[in-house]
């Protein structure tokens, strides 16, 4: 017997009656051999975890522009902190560990520079619209690998794609990757925003810190055990009805205080100008996009403007910025 088969077997015997079984994968877009020793979603995880996508993550905003400090999260440790939720409720629930840290550390694969600011400017300007979740799975699909993909199994495609809350995953393991991206970004963009003088512990309206506790460990750890107890030994995942109001009241607290928060986004419109005016300047030359990019609109009939897209929303924030002093500041005002 192959350590792969044993690994199957192991995760048969052991875990939930409920969990995902990477003998029992849907399969992927396209057929290849089995590794001898990794069962697919295993396999999977590690194709992410290499892949350019994923590096470029660390030099992609989560929510504040150009941060003063060394401490802020980037969308790299966002996607951290989403995949170690997400494992411990995995772990604690005996659902399959490997899809959900798969599941996590592509989720954001697809997002673009300066995080929703980049995303709302490619969504307004481009015809077909723009939409990180969506995007992430052409990321991993068509994108990465100079247009090859990384053929990951279809339920880890799911997960990708449903992990925001408009979509439902049709796994456990991709719920709580839905849950766990929630928890991760309420309670380190509350952080960040205590660090930047943007909200103190005590703004925090009393009825959500009485339910989920009083400082962002306490949410956290609240949060997480709430999920598990309240999961445990069923076919789904969820909290119970008075933290899942909680979370809700404190995300749109979030919203109110930081997400359209002027000071936290005074920032965000210049992003958001430089994004539009990338892409109207490359879909006017689409000769400067790399081969294997343009390549889709012949062999796929894919629209230029698609395209573009995937240039552009690839980007860090940094080769964005860098990509605009290029193209439309003169050299002698570089600094």
């Amino acid at each position: 017997m192959l350590i792969r088969e044993k690994m199957e077997q192991w995760e048969k015997e052991y875990l939930s009656p409920y969990a995902s079984l990477s003998m029992n994968s849907r399969g992927r877009l396209r057929e290849e051999e089995q590794c001898d020793i990794r069962p697919v979603y295993q396999r999977d995880r590690d194709r992410i975890l290499h892949s350019k996508a994923f590096r470029r993550l660390k030099d992609k905003t989560q929510v504040f522009l150009t941060p003063e400090g060394d401490h802020y999260r980037t969308r790299l440790t966002h996607t951290l902190e989403v995949s170690q939720n997400a494992r411990t409720i995995a772990k604690a629930l005996r659902m399959n560990e490997d899809l959900a840290e798969a599941i996590a550390l592509g989720h954001d694969l697809g997002h673009t520079p300066f995080g929703h600011a980049g995303e709302r400017a490619l969504d307004r300007v481009c015809p077909y619209g723009f939409c990180h979740s969506e995007q992430s799975v052409r990321t991993v699909d068509c994108l990465e690998k100079d247009g090859q993909g990384l053929n990951l199994t279809e339920e880890v495609r799911d997960g990708i794609r449903n992990h925001q809350t408009k979509g439902m995953p049709f796994t456990l393991e991709g719920k709580i990757v839905r849950f766990s991206d929630k928890i991760a970004y309420i309670h380190h963009d509350m952080d960040d925003a205590i660090r930047g003088g943007i909200l103190k512990e005590s703004d925090v309206p009393e009825e959500i810190g009485e339910v989920i506790g009083k400082t962002t460990g306490e949410r956290l750890d609240h949060f997480i055990h709430d999920l598990v107890t309240t999961s445990y030994d069923r076919d789904d995942i969820m909290m119970s009805p008075p933290v899942a109001e909680a979370m809700k009241k404190l995300r749109e607290f979030m919203f109110d205080r930081v997400y359209k928060n002027n000071e936290a986004k005074s920032e965000e419109k210049k992003a958001e100008m430089l994004m539009e005016s990338l892409y109207e300047y490359y879909l006017r030359h689409m000769e400067l996009l790399p081969k294997h990019l343009t390549a889709r609109i012949e062999e796929y009939g894919e629209p230029a403007q698609i395209i573009v897209c995937d240039f552009i929303g690839a980007m860090t924030d940094r080769f964005a910025i860098a990509k605009y002093e290029e193209l439309f500041i003169p050299k002698s005002w570089h600094y």
